[in-house]
């Protein structure tokens, strides 16, 4: 059985700007679902963001698009290999032009840190101790 993917679709007002504050980041897109409306950023080989302008978006639900600078409508939790990789991605999504909506989170064993992206959707980076894991 292959591994299941997520795509996790996110509306974003201007889809330039959302592709290339992802790109200081690092993260690429694949040119076959990319045009003009939509972006999808490969985050790993099962998670991919497909970035879809707010009209594309609205193709997809009839309910309205949270407002983001007075709501949450999820938290998006990625891991990192390290607590400096945690600090280095969230400090360089700020010089992107991100917002840090909160101090970090130390519990010894997990580390994590948040941004807000552009559109204002929140990301958790999250670290924990690979011992703590048990297989």
């Amino acid at each position: 059985m292959s591994a299941t993917m997520i795509f996790v679709n996110l509306p974003v007002k201007d889809l330039d700007a959302s592709k290339a504050f992802w790109g200081k980041l690092g993260y690429s897109f694949n040119a076959q679902f990319t045009d003009e409306n939509c972006a999808s950023m490969v985050i790993s080989d099962t998670i991919v963001a497909m970035l879809l302008t707010e009209a594309r978006f609205k193709d997809f639900t009839h309910k309205a698009i949270t407002d983001t600078s007075t709501s949450t409508e999820a938290l998006l939790c990625l891991s990192s290999e390290s607590r400096t990789a945690v600090d280095e991605l969230v400090d360089a999504a700020v010089g992107a032009g991100a917002t840090e909506p909160r101090p970090a989170q130390d519990y010894g064993t997990m580390y994590g840190r948040a941004f807000e992206d552009l559109d204002g959707h929140t990301w958790e980076i999250m670290w924990m101790d690979p011992a703590m894991i048990e297989s």
